[in-house]
């Protein structure tokens, strides 16, 4: 019988043991995010299982039992997609049975079951000694450690959502010869891309086995010995230029850097080793300060998937990968948890809105890899990730079932404990179920709309609330109980709004007006540019809305807006901004500084922007796209 579950749940949640505990029993209603889990379930799962099939993931497998006698197909790590879709499936029968993915769930843990070694073993990239060699002969490259994360936090999710212990079992079996092979003291074995550090804490949290979270530990200690430092793009690239606690900035591959440092605040919070907390704190500071893009992507270089140096945020070069945006959320709601920061919860909140929603189309069925800041309309289609038509699947297709993860287990941030104090970190229509056996509810328009509507049906027992004073309304909120305006001042992001009640109605309304802001003036690439928000909405220039040329545009530096209110990420704003001169676009190249600047054109016409997250769902073919606009 395993022990009770301690706090975590979902591949974005955290863990009892830090200053916020994670909740269960939160569910959505009709509105916003009910649609994108919907979405999920009925399109995005369904097109996963359909393009695993397609791309050869599960014949792999299946060549494992001699159901196959096909070639290995696809990425070494393409047995990881498998488990992330199985985790996202777990989590989604646990809201509600569904004959199609069950079937999918149980063929595949039995194929699982059939496909491990005797000794525990379990990859298909190795298992048979080709195409990639014996299995623990490429540490850098061989992503064997990454795949059994994933296998481990698939196996996690059928326990907590379904009771299933099966795969489970699996996953145990595995990290068991793990542990005999590489657990050691004297054993130097880390892997080149970092998840599995994470898997293994969340894997003690269920299990109580001591095991697991030395494992986890042993991983992190040795990292920055050098020990896969020899891969192609040197020692950054794999965090492995310098130990965990010496570590200040981010650097080297953007997904691998934040899967580590959510690992790294797992172990802290297990540990209770505060110089790891250091390190991650340091490293976040130096994230928010020098290398995030607005829209809360990361990763400005295409070469190495890597973060680029201080202010290194070119608009059109920006990968700002999708996956990066998922990390970035698994990490900050871990340091959120840790600390019980709502500025963790903003950044959170921005990747969500904008860098990871642009990475599904409005279908749910296309996808993005990365996600630029610009585009051009002569951009070519060799970059066919970032060419502003998104694909129905990709070669390394690790981004789209990560977003199955994602949204399979959204409800599960949208509220978090401290002590008896409900804390509201995320906005939308969703309810929790309370430990008085009563339900708060709460209803919004958001991300449309900042007005949020709170009560209570049934007992509340001594549960308190608390709302996130997002950064974005810049302390602006007005607060109504009852119909009363309550005079309310924000603590440490906060709004505490005390003891919950039966009969009280709590009414908090934030201010979602337009802003614009320029970048720190270190932003090379963003001088003399601005960019909109409303709400947590990054806006851009769609050339799909669009008369005016959106590459030739200017803005006033004081822009008035029109707003045109729509549902979820529909709302668009107008301003009025001109187009410059057709005859400047004829000029040379270069010309002297001290010649006549272009010449905007006398008319101002209306200039459509939409919220980013939406961008290139306007039809076929490459439309230019800004988000920074230069100013007149």
């Amino acid at each position: 019988m395993l022990p009770a579950v301690r706090g975590h749940v979902g591949p974005v949640g955290a863990v009892a043991g830090g200053a916020v505990q994670a909740v269960t029993g939160a569910r959505f209603a009709p509105g916003f995010h009910a649609e994108l889990v919907a979405r999920n379930r009925a399109v995005t799962i369904l097109h996963g299982i359909r393009m695993l099939e397609h791309a050869g993931n599960l014949r792999n497998l299946r060549r494992l039992v001699g159901a196959y006698d096909g070639p290995f197909e696809g990425p070494r790590f393409a047995d990881s997609d498998v488990y992330k879709t199985l985790e996202a499936i777990a989590w989604e029968l646990g809201h509600q049975e569904s004959e199609e993915l069950r079937r999918f769930y149980d063929e595949n843990v039995t194929l699982l079951i059939d496909a491990q070694r005797e000794d525990g073993y379990l990859d298909s990239a190795y298992q048979r000694g080709e195409p990639f060699g014996e299995p623990w002969s490429d540490f850098a490259h061989g992503h064997e450690l990454y795949c059994l994360g994933h296998l481990v936090q698939a196996a996690i999710a059928g326990v907590r959502a379904l009771g299933d212990e099966r795969l489970l079992g699996v996953a145990q079996r595995f990290v068991a010869l793990v542990d005999r092979l590489f657990g050691g003291d004297d054993s130097p074995v880390y892997c080149g891309h970092p998840e599995i550090e994470t898997a293994l804490v969340e894997l003690y949290r269920l299990t109580g086995d001591e095991r697991a979270l030395h494992l986890a530990e042993a991983f992190v200690r040795r990292r920055g010995s050098g020990f896969v430092a020899h891969g192609d793009f040197g020692p950054q690239y794999y965090q492995d230029d310098a130990s965990v606690v010496e570590t200040a900035t981010m650097r080297g591959h953007a997904v691998r850097a934040m899967y580590l440092n959510a690992g790294v605040v797992d172990l802290h919070l297990e540990t209770g080793d505060s110089a790891l907390w250091d390190a991650v704190a340091r490293q976040w500071a130096d994230l928010i300060a020098h290398r995030l893009y607005l829209t809360g992507g990361t990763g400005s270089r295409h070469r190495d998937e890597a973060f680029g140096d201080a202010y290194e945020l070119p608009s059109e070069r920006a990968y700002a990968e999708t996956c990066a945006g998922i990390a970035l959320m698994n990490w900050a709601w871990r340091m959120y948890l840790a600390s019980g920061r709502a500025d963790y919860v903003d950044v959170m909140e921005r990747c969500l809105y904008n860098v990871v929603l642009a990475g599904i189309s409005e279908s749910g069925d296309r996808f993005f890899y990365s996600n630029p800041l610009q585009l051009r309309s002569d951009h070519g289609a060799s970059q066919q990730e970032s060419a502003g038509t998104r694909l129905d699947w990709f070669w390394c297709a690790c981004c789209p079932p990560n977003l199955m993860r994602v949204f399979a287990t959204l409800e599960h941030v949208m509220f978090a404990r401290r002590d008896d104090e409900i804390q509201v970190a995320h906005f939308g229509n969703a309810a929790l179920a309370l430990d008085g056996g009563g339900t708060l509810e709460m209803r919004s328009d958001f991300p449309s709309d900042g007005r949020l509507l709170f009560s209570v049906a049934g007992d509340a027992g001594a549960a308190t609330l608390a709302v996130r004073m997002p950064a974005w309304s810049e302390g602006c909120a007005v607060v109504r109980v009852d119909g009363l305006d309550r005079p309310t001042t924000a603590v440490d992001g906060w709004l505490h709004l005390g003891a919950l009640a039966v009969s009280s109605n709590i009414e908090v309304e934030f201010a979602m007006d337009p802003v614009v802001w320029r970048a720190h003036p270190g932003a090379d690439a963003l001088r003399g540019t601005v960019a909109v928000t409303r709400g947590p909405l990054v806006y851009c220039a769609d050339q799909a809305d669009n008369t005016l040329d959106v590459e030739r545009i200017v803005v006033p530096t004081d822009p008035v807006f029109d707003v045109e209110l729509g549902q979820g990420l529909g709302t668009l704003l107008r301003l009025e901004a001109q187009e410059l001169d057709v005859s400047a676009t004829s000029s040379p190249l270069y010309v002297r500084a001290d010649a006549p600047a272009p010449i905007a054109g006398p008319a101002e016409v209306a200039l459509v922007l939409r919220a980013y997250a939406t961008w290139g769902n306007g039809g076929p073919g490459v439309h230019a796209m800004k988000v920074w606009l230069p100013r007149g």
